[in-house]
């Protein structure tokens, strides 16, 4: 197991499709933290989404070129690649991997140490956050509803109470989900957070990948502008997803309505109907993020997009955050 301690990173960047790409997981593990503000690193996470082993292999070939810090690489745990994503994080001695999308079962727990590795998941309920802890998890994210792009039922206060309280002395807790600025970074902090994830104040750095008319569009936008939009049918499981709305949730909805009359005719099952979601938010999203189509690529963005301004370096959003803070 490498020499590294979850507890460290104050400052995590999540894993956003599209978005967190070698550039920007590099800029966030180079980024300096301001001394005496409870010190600590960040760290960059590798949005992994839809990619193949080879396209991985490249991927994380960059980061190490930009960076000699410690980085992170999200792995989606549906992903028709997934042992082949897990060998190529083995094969270049990934220092941290998140799992998402799935709740980390004993067997994908001790797959990823087995690499070196530090395993981190997500957990959405106190029972679930102690199953974990049994099984070896080297940290855990507790993400609430105002996050951006995938997101459960329950808001990041109430996890807090729920497992943050109950856990912090057990195993680092990172809080995620609607976090903007220094001072609620502070707070957590001291309510026994080893650090926090941001996502959508990352959105429109600098060495974000974003077309820069999403950047401008972004910006321009509020809390109020996003919502949730689930599941058209109980019987049918999709994870729900915050958006900033435009025809691109209509679009959704359709393609829902689509992956249901597959399953039921028998041309998919129920993994394959899921797929189709997961396939429709990648492909919608990259037009989204990379080509600037405002009306129907999918824009995923947290509550926190109050708190997204203006077009900043990751270093000046870090250090905006830092100064924020009263110690």
């Amino acid at each position: 197991m490498r020499d590294i301690n979850i507890r460290d990173f104050k400052l995590v960047c999540g894993a956003m499709s599209w978005v967190s790409n070698p550039s920007l997981v590099a800029a966030v593990s180079n980024a300096k933290l301001p001394e005496g503000n409870g010190n600590g690193r960040a760290l960059g996470v590798l949005a992994t989404g839809a990619m193949k082993p080879d396209e991985l292999n490249e991927a994380i070939g960059q980061i190490k070129q930009k960076t000699s810090n410690t980085y992170g690489v999200n792995l989606i745990g549906m992903s028709p690649y997934y042992d082949e994503l897990v060998e190529v994080c083995a094969n270049h001695q990934v220092p941290i991997i998140v799992l998402a999308a799935t709740v980390p079962r004993r067997e994908k727990i001790e797959q990823i140490k087995a690499t070196g590795a530090k395993c981190i998941g997500f957990a959405t309920s106190l029972r679930i956050a102690q199953d974990m802890v049994k099984n070896g998890i080297d940290g855990i994210i507790i993400e609430g509803s105002e996050a951006g792009g995938h997101v459960g039922s329950i808001a990041t206060i109430v996890l807090m109470q729920e497992i943050l309280f109950h856990l912090s002395n057990e195993v680092p807790i990172i809080v995620a989900g609607g976090i903007g600025s220094g001072k609620m970074i502070q707070h957590c902090l001291k309510m026994g957070a080893s650090g926090v994830q941001l996502g959508t104040r990352f959105v429109c750095a600098v060495e974000s990948p974003m077309h820069e008319t999403a950047k401008e569009f972004y910006i321009k936008k509020q809390a109020k502008d996003t919502v949730v939009v689930g599941a058209i049918d109980p019987v049918f499981s999709v994870i729900p997803v915050r958006v900033i709305r435009n025809k691109a949730v209509d679009d959704f909805y359709a393609k829902q309505r689509e992956a249901i009359r597959a399953m039921n005719a028998g041309e998919v099952d129920a993994h394959g109907a899921q797929m189709m979601i997961e396939s429709f938010w990648s492909g919608s999203l990259r037009r989204g993020v990379l080509e600037g189509d405002l009306e129907y690529g999918s824009l995923m963005a947290g509550q926190s997009i109050s708190f997204v301004d203006s077009k900043q370096t990751v270093q000046e959003i870090v250090e905006t955050l830092y100064n924020q803070m009263v110690w």
